[in-house]
């Protein structure tokens, strides 16, 4: 028999893992990464989760957040990722997938954060600043220059990405 918290954790894993693995794989961009991310995160919601049940998800994505950070500063050699596992992108069109792929990579993490919070989660500024524990200000700045890095790298995707800023 589940304790209650036990039901309320699997209930919360049923319902937004899904979620929190698109999240994961947008934020570093490949399969196995993100559902290593994301089982990380959920393991520490799991030993703390009589403290975060009432709002488990923020807690979740901000572990994932930080997991991938850790991941990517412990990276010192450049890894050769196949284009290949990350076929299943957003886009339908093959070529322009792999420009914003390739676009994507030349992005520091943090901006690829903001994007994928902004953009893909839909969160506000200030819902993105407090999941990255940064400031408003920071958000904005961090998102006008990650759109100016992807129209430098890839000015193929303006219709993508649009004039806004």
């Amino acid at each position: 028999m589940l304790t209650a918290d036990e039901s309320g954790f699997n209930e919360f894993v049923a319902a937004r893992g899904p979620a929190l693995q698109r999240v994961a794989y947008l934020l570093c961009g490949d399969h196995h990464h993100a559902q290593d991310l994301v089982q990380s995160a959920l393991l520490q919601a799991a030993r703390h989760w009589e403290r975060i049940h009432t709002s488990p998800e923020a807690y979740v994505r901000r572990s994932i957040f930080t997991a991938n950070v850790s991941r990517w500063r412990r990276r010192r050699f450049d890894e050769h990722e196949l284009i290949g596992d990350r076929a299943s992108a957003a886009h339908p069109d093959p070529a322009l997938r792999m420009t914003l792929i390739e676009a994507l990579d030349q992005l520091t993490t943090r901006q690829r954060a903001v994007l994928v919070l902004r953009y893909y989660e839909d969160l506000t500024e200030t819902a993105t600043a407090q999941t990255l524990a940064i400031s408003v200000n920071t958000v904005k700045s961090t998102h006008r220059r990650a759109l100016a890095r992807l129209r430098e790298c890839a000015p193929e995707l303006s219709e993508l990405i649009g004039r806004t800023s």
